[in-house]
């Protein structure tokens, strides 16, 4: 009896998706709830897993449009396991380099974790000499990409070494290539698209500037990283100064934490941060929820988690819907300055930039700083000059004196209840 697969229901607001990857092969054997392909809806990555253990006949194509309740495929339970299902891959060795089976000898008498990824692990049809092998799958490069040098096509070591150190083309390509390629758009991306150009289109944008000094947050980090990471077990990173610096001047100008909803202005009284994250398909903006009750450690560690789940695709649309004020960091890819897009429905967004060391006047003096342009786009429908050039100026204080964090406002002004 074959089981139909059929396209399961992801969301309330989704109709549809593309069916990104099988990662099964028509005719293959599946386990039961083994993994055997991707879809992809507008807002992030499912996955189909196998009902029960059969022989899997696939009816869609990678890159198809699939509604809801679409049938993708058919697993024929009655089928019998084929014998030798579980045969280890093997790879087609050189063993006419001598250096290479030293090396590969060698890598055979280490410990098991510190042994490159066995045979088992790479490509079947891989024609290769056992270190470029173990390199193509540590590195997971794309075997298209490397001209092989050897007899019979192998790839020898220096061929992959090539490869790494010239990405983007390949060995022997010419450098003024004309060649042009087209891909469809994925669903991800059309809703970026979408999103953006609503962003432009229906809000009145504006963006304002400031500059913050980040000699005390650097201090603070080379200081305290090292406890820091022992007492919480993650990293210390900007983010988290950033994303407390945001809670309290949200909370101090709720302008800024508010948007349109038809003829009525919502003010959320809590802080969902979104934070924007480059994912491999694309631009993704999961949410630390009521960000402003959180520790420096527990934002970083959602930070970290969210971070990862978005590189594996594996963010989920409850991770994603929702928030209330978002932040970007363009710094990390250099971006000196930038004018960021409003993520719909919210009202305004911040931009971090790279952190350059300039000179700044100090009491009449020049000196060498560590400085961060910032800037903060916002819906002038909602939020007026003084309350965004307030926000930044009041996120600009707060950093560049992170013992404010600790009450919102400057310890000794809290003291005399000032």
């Amino acid at each position: 009896m074959a089981i139909d697969i059929k396209v399961p229901t992801v969301g309330e607001s989704i109709n549809e998706v593309t069916l990104t990857k099988w990662l099964k092969k028509d005719g293959e054997w599946v386990e039961r709830d083994e993994v055997i392909a991707e879809l992809e809806s507008e807002k992030a990555t499912f996955e189909i897993n196998a009902e029960q253990a059969g022989l899997l006949h696939t009816i869609a194509k990678e890159d198809d449009t699939l509604k809801i309740g679409d049938t993708v495929g058919s697993i024929d339970e009655t089928a019998q396991k084929p014998a030798g299902t579980n045969k280890p891959m093997e790879v087609k060795a050189d063993s006419a380099n001598s250096d290479d089976k030293k090396v590969a000898e060698k890598n055979e008498a280490q410990p098991k974790e510190n042994q490159l990824p066995q045979a088992d692990e790479r490509k079947k049809d891989l024609k290769a000499s056992p270190v470029a092998a173990a390199i193509i799958a540590d590195k997971k490069i794309d075997t298209n990409k490397v001209t092989p040098s050897g007899s019979g096509g192998r790839i020898m070591k220096h061929d992959v070494m090539d490869a790494l150190a010239n990405p983007g083309r390949t060995i022997g390509q010419e450098m003024y290539s004309r060649t042009e390629n087209a891909k469809k758009m994925s669903n991800l991306r059309k809703t970026i698209s979408r999103r953006l150009v609503e962003a432009k289109n229906q809000t009145a944008m504006l963006t304002t500037f400031n500059e913050v000094d980040m000699s005390a947050i650097m201090d603070l980090r080379s200081k305290y990283k090292e406890v820091f990471k022992k007492t919480h077990d993650v990293g210390l990173g900007f983010m988290s100064f950033f994303t407390k610096a945001c809670c309290f001047a949200l909370q101090e100008w709720p302008a800024v934490n508010s948007r349109i909803d038809g003829e009525n202005i919502i003010t959320h009284e809590y802080c969902d941060i979104s934070i924007a994250v480059s994912s491999p398909k694309g631009l993704v903006v999961p949410v630390i929820r009521n960000a402003e009750s959180l520790s420096m450690a527990e934002i970083e560690k959602e930070v970290v988690q969210l971070a990862v789940k978005a590189r594996e695709s594996k963010l989920t649309i409850e991770e994603m819907t929702g928030g209330t004020f978002t932040i970007t960091n363009g710094g990390i890819f250099g971006s000196l300055l930038s004018t960021p897009i409003i993520n719909i429905p919210q009202s305004a967004i911040l931009g971090m930039h790279n952190i350059v060391e300039r000179p700044m006047a100090v009491k009449g003096q020049v000196v060498i700083k560590p400085m961060m342009y910032i800037a903060l786009s916002y819906d002038h429908r909602v939020i007026d000059g003084r309350e965004s050039v307030s926000f930044l100026v009041r996120v600009k204080e707060m950093l560049e004196s992170p013992e404010q964090l600790l009450f919102g406002k400057d310890p000794m002004k809290a003291l005399l209840q000032l």
